[in-house]
């Protein structure tokens, strides 16, 4: 199960650092660039100078927010899968299961959230996918 779990992470890590490099690092440098603007600008009160930093940085945190939440409904799917891996052994459970057939019912749990594992890590890519389709769209700083 570590083991599974260890993928599912390394995917989703891998994925997350390809998405800040070719996106958010570039948002992020606009960014800054764009406060740094508004700092330079003498004619700018106090306010305005926080309204513009607020404005430069919106894009970004719109975008993290975006991410965010598409990570969480891909976390949520696989515990979803998993929970059915583990509704579908305890169906297959009753008062008086044996050591053999627990065994066996738990090596058949553990193959079942493999098998989410693998199938969820091989998700990312078309997720990755819409999202940078997304980000290119409707996230531009």
């Amino acid at each position: 199960m570590d083991q599974a779990q260890n993928r599912v992470q390394t995917a989703v890590t891998e994925t997350l650092n390809e998405l800040d490099k070719t996106h958010l690092r570039k948002m992020q440098a606009s960014m800054y660039r764009c406060s740094t603007k508004c700092c330079e600008d003498n004619y700018y009160s106090m306010e305005d100078v926080q309204r513009c930093l607020e404005q430069c940085s919106r894009p970004v945190q719109s975008a993290q927010q975006y991410i965010q939440g598409e990570m969480e409904n891909f976390q949520n799917r696989l515990q979803r899968c998993a929970m059915d891996c583990q509704d579908r052994i305890r169906d297959k459970l009753g008062p008086n299961t044996s050591d053999v057939d627990s065994s066996k019912l738990r090596k058949e749990m553990e193959a079942c959230v493999l098998k989410c594992a693998d199938s969820h890590a091989g998700l990312l890519p078309n997720m990755m996918k819409k999202i940078k389709e997304t980000l290119n769209k409707d996230y531009k700083s």
